[in-house]
């Protein structure tokens, strides 16, 4: 896969960087990504950005050597763009690349130790376990479960300990629909984690660096009809309503935008992410987790939260490309 940039038009505003974005991969999440890589795409191209779309395949390394970009953007998900793998061999490769370093992308993308590391940092998540598929096996299904049914109580959220798009995500109810819930989120990894659902206003609060340190954008409301905002609620067009910016009190916005860029920090984060977050009927702003590559499809949330703010979408993604323009990371 591989398309490059129609020439801009007459006094459209030209970049003077050569940008490759990066879609696919062969995730679950492969079809999301080619999405939001188009997506990217097209907004640089009418940013006026010379801006080429590839896969990440055997091709990506020949290709970038034969015809250096001055900065990548990874519009990939799952563990392809999120586990930090592909940007440590950009970095052996000395290719730039918008976005968060390899090491903070792996400490993201294990939601259990990013959770332990926000909550070190002071801001509050859901109590949780982590429990591999082998302890699962060897000590009995029925008796770890019910130690975490007595430790969280019910209901709670069961997910993959790794991965995105709330793929395998579920909210179980019933003590006894929590043995299929676990076994249908083995199906994308090794580890689960469960943990205490909370109810609330779900948001998703975007956050993004120019150059002057991270800012957060306005937070997006989520309001899925089944009450659970995962894959299904995500992607089928009418099950979900948003909100941009969301439906806060000034107090409980600017509690939300804080613990965002919190967690931005805290985890070494760079360039961008969205952090989802829960806020209880007591104002309480709760960490979820935090995405590195969040979705940019025309329905995402980080698009939304970029609008809300007042800017144009093509215009943030291009200054981002043009910040980390041939400066690799060491």
């Amino acid at each position: 896969m591989s398309e490059t940039a129609p020439a801009p038009a007459p006094g459209q505003d030209r970049h003077a960087i050569r940008a490759v974005v990066l879609a696919g991969g062969l995730t679950f999440e492969r079809e999301v990504s080619l999405s939001s890589g188009t997506q990217v795409w097209e907004e640089l191209v009418r940013a006026g950005v010379d801006a080429e779309l590839r896969d990440a395949d055997a091709e990506l390394l020949p290709g970038l050597a034969a015809a250096p970009a001055d900065a990548v953007f990874i519009a990939l998900h799952g563990a392809t763009g999120e586990d930090g793998a592909l940007r440590a061999v950009l970095d052996l490769a000395g290719v730039p690349y918008v976005g968060s370093p390899a090491s903070a992308c792996r400490l993201a993308w294990d939601k259990p130790a990013a959770k332990s590391v926000v909550r070190s940092a002071g801001v509050a998540t859901p109590d949780w376990v982590a429990l591999p598929h082998s302890t699962f096996r060897e000590l009995g299904a029925g008796a770890v479960l019910d130690l975490i049914v007595a430790r969280l109580g019910l209901p709670l959220m069961v997910k993959p300990a790794s991965g995105g798009s709330a793929l395998g995500a579920q909210k179980v109810d019933r003590v006894e629909d929590l043995p299929a819930a676990m076994v249908s989120c083995f199906a994308y990894g090794d580890t689960v984690l469960v943990e205490r659902f909370l109810d609330g206003i779900e948001l998703a609060v975007s956050v993004i660096d120019l150059g002057d340190g991270p800012e957060a954008l306005p937070a997006v409301e989520i309001v899925p009809q089944s009450g659970v905002f995962d894959y299904t609620a995500r992607y089928t067009p009418g099950m979900t309503e948003y909100h941009a910016p969301a439906r806060l009190s000034d107090d409980v916005a600017a509690r939300a935008a804080a613990c965002a860029v919190r967690v931005h920090e805290v985890l070494g984060l760079a360039d961008l992410s969205r952090t989802d977050a829960i806020v209880t009927p007591d104002g309480e702003v709760h960490f979820l987790e935090v995405n590195v590559s969040p979705g940019l499809t025309e329905t995402s949330m980080f698009p939304m939260a970029v609008e809300a703010a007042g800017h144009e979408l093509g215009d943030v993604l291009a200054r981002l490309l043009a910040l980390r323009a041939g400066s690799p990371r060491s």
